[in-house]
């Protein structure tokens, strides 16, 4: 017994990680998980296939009450949304700086090839996925107005923070925007989400930008379209920038021209 409540703590430690709630709702869930242990143990001979052994134990204390999904917040939103309109327009090819490759960029990939660029390392396989190490902010290696589709998301307001290996530098956000701006093509599509709300940085996490504080930042592109994840997680598609100036933590989708 002692043996599984150890390997309860292990797992559940890095389950839970530091978040107060996931660790009262596996504590709620200990017990449970001792009688279904006692439950099946006792209808499953000795012997047999899949007799639980302590060793094997593996104890999931919070899924007891949980949804079947979450098709909400930041992240579901954005990556649906975005990977919708690139489908639609079907560009002959695709860049995408530091997005999240096994959301939004594995959507694109159901279609076509992506070429991807992290300041961080990354080992890949996957047909159609090429990968650029480098910095992201400058795009050096890209000619003025030389590329038709474009994506940056959730990823910007993490520039110049140290947060991923990258140097202090408090304006590498707009560095890269501007840089982004440089590339895009006319008549191509640059797809841009970042936090929005109040404008602040909540050193070293990410900073919250203005959503005028973006458009400024973008100033020689016109907005094609805008939609915003509100601070309960829900897409609000029939809305404009200025009307998330106070918002706490929402997130700004800019669908941007050239």
């Amino acid at each position: 017994m002692m043996a599984m409540l150890k390997r309860a703590v292990q797992i559940g430690s890095g389950l839970t990680g530091a978040d107060p709630r996931a660790l009262v709702g596996a504590l709620r869930g200990a017990p449970r998980f001792v009688r279904h242990l006692a439950e099946y143990s006792r209808r499953v001979p000795l012997g047999a296939p899949f007799r639980p052994h302590v060793g094997d134990l593996f104890p999931v204390l919070t899924d007891y009450e949980a949804e079947a999904g979450t098709a909400r917040g930041h992240y579901f939103h954005q990556d649906l949304w975005f990977a919708r309109k690139i489908c639609a327009a079907r560009p002959a090819r695709h860049l995408d700086i530091g997005s999240r490759v096994d959301g939004f960029v594995a959507h694109l990939l159901t279609f076509m090839p992506v070429t991807i660029i992290d300041v961080r390392p990354m080992e890949s396989k996957v047909e159609g996925l090429t990968f650029v190490q480098a910095d992201a902010t400058r795009l050096d290696a890209f000619a003025d107005g030389s590329v038709e589709s474009v994506s940056t998301l959730h990823a910007v307001e993490h520039f110049g923070l140290g947060r991923y290996g990258d140097p202090i530098a408090p304006d590498a956000c707009f560095t890269a925007m501007r840089s982004l701006a440089r590339v895009l093509a006319p008549g191509g599509r640059l797809y841009f989400s970042v936090p929005i709300g109040r404008e602040r940085v909540e050193f070293n996490a990410h900073r919250v930008f203005d959503p005028l504080t973006v458009l400024r930042s973008f100033s020689d592109l016109r907005l094609a379209s805008f939609a915003a994840v509100d601070d309960a997680g829900d897409l609000q598609t029939a809305t404009e920038p200025e009307a998330w100036r106070d918002a706490r933590y929402a997130c700004g989708l800019f669908e941007l021209t050239k």
